[in-house]
């Protein structure tokens, strides 16, 4: 599968937000669900046909809910509907191959393997789609009668296919009334152009470093390679899918809708706990909302506690993709969750701000290898590496790496952390004038540079695109 959103950011989205403007505010959504189409189908043209059967299905299913709103039975039977029908399309589609590989495995049997291309985005989708459903159900929102305004919730083509995970509660009152004004887009803008920024300056340049590393024997990779390899991929996955979302919720605000953020700055975190605060915040929202509050959340015993925050994680790993790593992921975070609710969060409150935020981001690290690579196997060969498992703690290759990338390495640390942000805003305190000048040549100039880069580069799509 092919899909460059880079593509149809510079050569459709103009065009798109042309018409999006000089339409008057009642056709408004229509642009947006064709335009939703049209970008799905740019990278996917077979699979939107799977997200309309999911629009279909919870539009109606919404409909029904309201329509039996005095029968407890029938409105749970619709809900039900909705959920197992979003489930079991997920299920197929993205966790079919693994469920009959393990079946095979376990069982010696021989069944077919359906090997089914994973739609891109979703995982997404789904899990915005069913939060309609979900939320009317516990009459959180009212019914959305019009069938375009629900698609256009749906097909939001900024967030589609990478998030952020927009519930319908977050956008109830814009998808019908909403204001686009001059203000609402410059914020945009400039948001769109720090999105792009770390994506294509930072995510893609330290990415090219874990790229050369990942495809070398782990079996002979020094120790300083090693750590080199998975702190480059600390820092591509933040700030390609953060890039993402920022770009995502600024191209919202183009548009006259305010999206949750997805991250703040998560590497700063003292504790683990924080750092899911802080870390695809939309998705973390998400579980607790309908899995780990419904178990009972904090309301009960602490071994039930224990129980719910296992369930939230495995499935937490499970949704990242069809793997035995990410599941292990996701129980990892658990588990390490578990420990601070337990009473580890309390030491890390009294430990100095530098130790309990390098213990975080150490075990985040360790996390990471658990994520990108391939296999537990590759996982526990890639550890061994980075612990000395090749004889070697440095060697010319590992040397040379850090050397020629050390520029890149602290832009990243500075951009991974408060730092710009609260420069930025003392300097908009000090002088609005000066920086409402300022502020929008610097985003010119990096508008330029991305796109000199985007001319020049291969074909890099964002991380996220796979789930």
């Amino acid at each position: 599968m092919v899909f460059s959103s880079f593509t149809f950011i510079y050569f459709f989205l103009p065009i798109v937000m042309i018409l999006y403007y000089i339409s008057p505010m009642k056709i408004k959504n229509f642009i947006i669900f064709v335009s939703g189409l049209v970008f799905y189908a740019w990278g996917e043209p077979v699979y939107i046909i799977l997200m309309i059967i999911s629009i279909l299905i919870d539009y109606t299913a919404g409909r029904l809910i309201d329509y039996f709103d005095s029968s407890p039975k029938k409105r749970t039977i619709c809900l039900l509907i909705s959920v197992v029908m979003n489930i079991g399309l997920l299920g197929v589609f993205k966790y079919g191959s693994f469920v009959v590989k393990n079946i095979n495995a376990i069982f010696g049997l021989n069944i077919p393997d359906p090997e089914l291309p994973l739609p891109i985005g979703i995982s997404f989708y789904t899990f915005q789609s069913m939060s309609y459903t979900i939320d009317l159900y516990l009459r959180k929102i009212k019914v959305q009668k019009n069938i375009i305004s629900y698609a256009s919730y749906v097909v939001l083509f900024p967030q589609l296919i990478a998030g952020p995970i927009v519930r319908y509660e977050d956008v109830a009152k814009e998808i019908d009334e909403r204001s686009v004004n001059v203000s609402l887009s410059a914020e945009g803008i400039g948001l769109f152009v720090k999105g792009l920024s770390k994506k294509v300056l930072l995510a893609n340049n330290i990415g090219l470093l874990w790229s050369q590393i990942k495809d070398m024997d782990y079996a002979n990779i020094s120790v300083l390679g090693a750590w080199l390899g998975i702190l480059a991929f600390t820092f591509q996955i933040y700030f390609d899918f953060s890039g993402y979302s920022d770009m995502a919720c600024g191209m919202g605000k183009m548009l006259g809708f305010n999206f949750p953020k997805n991250f703040e700055h998560p590497y700063v975190s003292r504790s683990i706990s924080e750092f899911w605060r802080r870390w695809h915040i939309t998705l973390g929202s998400w579980f607790r909302s309908y899995v780990y509050i419904p178990l009972g959340g904090n309301r009960c015993g602490m071994l039930k506690q224990i129980r719910n925050l296992l369930v939230v994680w495995f499935l937490t790993g499970l949704w990242h993709g069809a793997s035995w790593n990410f599941v292990l992921w996701g129980l990892y975070f658990g588990a390490l969750i578990i420990i601070e609710r337990i009473g580890f969060g309390k030491v890390l409150e009294k430990l100095p701000a530098p130790v309990s935020t390098a213990y975080t981001f150490l075990m985040v690290v360790f996390g990471w290898v658990l994520f990108e690579t391939d296999s537990l196997s590759k996982a526990f060969s890639y550890f061994k590496a980075m612990f000395g498992g090749a004889g070697v703690l440095a060697d010319k290759t590992a040397i040379y790496l850090l050397t020629s990338n050390l520029f890149i390495f602290a832009l990243c640390i500075f951009a991974s952390t408060e730092i710009f942000s609260k420069v930025a805003l003392k300097l908009r305190e000090k002088n609005e004038k000066i920086f409402s000048i300022f502020a929008p040549m610097v985003q010119v100039v990096l508008m330029l540079v991305c796109t000199a880069y985007l001319a020049d580069a291969s074909y890099n799509p964002f991380l996220y695109f796979r789930f």
